[in-house]
């Protein structure tokens, strides 16, 4: 199966730079699997669109600012001098580090993506903050800008990094980085529901609930469960093979409480649909089917499915996702849901009844 198989052509004013206004007043296209009809609605009508014995499932994970800006020791550079003129400059020009997750708590090592990623190797100190309040050295190095870090040891990590960090926007989101801006990034690439820390992405088809949602929700008496996927490299990293099975994801942790694990169990008991809010999720619960022959276990661990065409669903029937990027691991698994053709149909559907795409864009449930 050729990943160019999985392309589309989208005109670059039609993906989102800013959230809406309002949360819910996104729209949504709503996909019916069994005839490939699709039709134009609001997320508002998202509660009125589920059945009501329907379990919808949540990835409560938080975003936290993990993009880091700061300098380097420049060890690894060349001296300044005739022949070198812009060294100094380099020396003292702006790194970019963005945590993709922690690989050690003691020592406190992260795995990353750098840049510019050619010049800083291993060995090289990188130092964070105004008074350089973090400061870190590169102890591994990885293909594609990817590497491994090992911060000094601080009281309080995470406060430092809520202090100096960025909110890891997409870099399709192409605009300034104020600070007005990043403290409304700050609340809104983030679900109302986050609970966990851990993610460097937004599991995005979430942003779209409001607490006024949540409540008609459950004011029709449908159940809904939490479960947590952090979302790091296997989710966002781009597809550089030229054939969808060569391939490989990387692995995020996942927590599947008890209580969740139970209610999904006994839907799936009573022959209620399970619905799924967003890609992650969707991994994570068919990660676990696949881990627990069919069954839901409560458990903390790693998932790295890779879901394509040719998949069997075993325990998602409707999934809520926002629209993706061309050739993406997450419009393959929408393909494999709902079928490539009904799926790049109704992409083509969305460009021309210009919906919003991406992160801040707009959504499909399908079903």
């Amino acid at each position: 199966m050729l990943v160019s198989d999985f392309y589309y052509s989208l005109p670059q004013e039609l993906i989102a730079q800013e959230p809406l206004a309002d949360r819910a007043a996104s729209r949504l296209l709503h996909i019916e699997r069994s005839t490939g009809r699709c039709a134009d609605r609001q997320f508002r009508d998202f509660p009125e669109l589920l059945r009501p014995d329907d379990l919808v499932v949540f990835n409560n994970t938080r975003v936290f600012p993990a993009r880091l800006y700061g300098r380097r020791s420049g060890l690894k550079s060349h001296s300044v001098g005739p022949r070198n003129p812009a060294a100094r400059d380099f020396l003292h020009g702006r790194i970019e580090v963005l945590l993709t997750r922690q690989l050690s708590p003691d020592p406190n090592e992260w795995a990353c993506l750098v840049r510019p990623g050619r010049k800083i190797a291993v060995g090289e100190q990188l130092f964070f903050g105004e008074q350089d309040e973090l400061q870190a050295e590169v102890i591994a190095r990885g293909t594609f800008g990817e590497r491994r870090i090992r911060f000094r040891p601080v009281e309080d990590f995470f406060a430092h990094i809520e202090k100096i960090g960025h909110v890891p926007l997409p870099p399709y989101i192409s605009r300034g980085d104020s600070d007005d801006r990043e403290s409304h990034d700050r609340e809104r690439y983030q679900t109302v529901y986050a609970q966990e820390r851990g993610s460097v992405a937004a599991p995005t088809a979430g942003l779209h609930f409001t607490a006024e949602i949540l409540a008609r929700l459950k004011h029709r008496g449908i159940e809904t469960a939490d479960l947590t996927l952090h979302v790091g490299l296997g989710t966002f990293q781009p597809v550089r093979a030229e054939r969808v099975e060569e391939h490989k994801l990387h692995s995020e942790p996942y927590s599947i409480s008890p209580d969740t694990a139970t209610k999904i169990n006994q839907a799936m008991d009573d022959g209620r649909r399970v619905i799924a809010i967003g890609t992650t999720t969707v991994r994570t619960l068919e990660y676990a089917a696949q881990h627990g022959a069919g069954r839901v276990k409560a458990e903390a661990g790693e998932a790295n499915i890779f879901i394509y065409p040719g998949y069997n669903f075993q325990i998602v029937k409707g999934m809520l996702t926002n629209f993706h990027l061309p050739q993406s691991t997450l419009l393959m698994l929408v393909c494999a849901f709902a079928g490539k053709e009904t799926v790049l149909r109704a992409y083509d559907h969305a460009v021309k009844e210009r919906y919003r795409f991406y992160s801040y864009g707009d959504c499909m449930f399908l079903e």
